[in-house]
């Protein structure tokens, strides 16, 4: 993994972030037992989750790998084929 960018984009960093402000906020609600202000924090962690989302299809995500496609060298006809 050394020398990859896996997750060193602007949508990675934006959704981690957003991600880690709701799970403090529903930490500190469940901790204060305020049920509302927890599901808001669990709201806004999957509000990172969208952002960054959007932010990828944006361009700002890391760019989708092609891969080759392989020919297989197998030559036989296909099952129920007539020639």
């Amino acid at each position: 993994m050394a020398g990859s960018s896996h997750g060193h984009t602007p949508a990675a960093w934006t959704g981690v972030i957003i991600a880690f402000i709701g799970f403090c906020v529903a930490g500190v609600f469940m901790v204060a037992a305020q049920p509302a202000g927890f599901w808001a924090g669990m709201a806004i962690t999957l509000l990172g989750a969208v952002v960054g989302g959007i932010m990828r299809s944006m361009g700002l995500g890391q760019p989708k790998h092609t891969h080759p496609v392989y020919q297989t060298t197998d030559q036989r006809e296909p099952a129920g084929a007539k020639g």
